[in-house]
């Protein structure tokens, strides 16, 4: 081996991590880990699959990023900002009457607070329910579920979905 290849070949491997971590870093850059839910019935899965066709690229000001596995049943925003499952089975908090919810752009959206201080919300009266789960550096307010709700409106038909 030559010696004027070796401090390349020293000085490479470094810089290749270097610029990996920061492409990971940077805001859209980095992809989600997110499990897709079971495999819904087809009627379902072509609801999310339109959906995830019409979903933004950004949300609350978060670029969409890739997520692993790839599915027509997730998507992402900003790394796990931001998680959007589509063809989820009916929450069981669904049933309970004194859950809080909210109405945006004609979506009815189920409210829970989760334990790390993050919120998910659940579609309703749809025919395929769609949970967003938001970090709690990111669940400031509901306006981030306007552009959410204008996609999942022109996709997922009105309905009580039996799934």
């Amino acid at each position: 081996m030559s010696l004027h290849r070796r401090p390349v070949r020293v000085l490479a491997m470094p810089v290749a991590l270097a610029v990996s971590a920061l492409a990971a870093c940077s805001p859209g850059g980095s992809e989600a880990r997110v499990d897709p839910p079971p495999v819904p019935p087809a009627d379902v899965a072509g609801f999310c699959a339109a959906l995830h066709k019409e979903l933004p690229e950004t949300v609350a000001g978060l670029a969409r990023t890739r997520t692993e596995p790839e599915s027509d049943l997730t998507a992402s925003w900003g790394g796990s900002a931001i998680v959007l499952r589509c063809g989820i089975a009916k929450p069981p908090k669904m049933l309970d009457p004194k859950q809080e919810g909210v109405h945006v752009n004609d979506v009815a959206w189920l409210l829970e607070k989760l334990d790390d201080g993050g919120f998910r919300f659940t579609t309703g009266l749809r025919l395929a329910y769609t949970e967003v789960r938001v970090d709690k550096e990111h669940a400031t307010d509901a306006g981030m579920l306007v552009g959410l709700s204008t996609a999942i409106a022109a996709t997922v038909p009105e309905g009580v979905s039996s799934y």
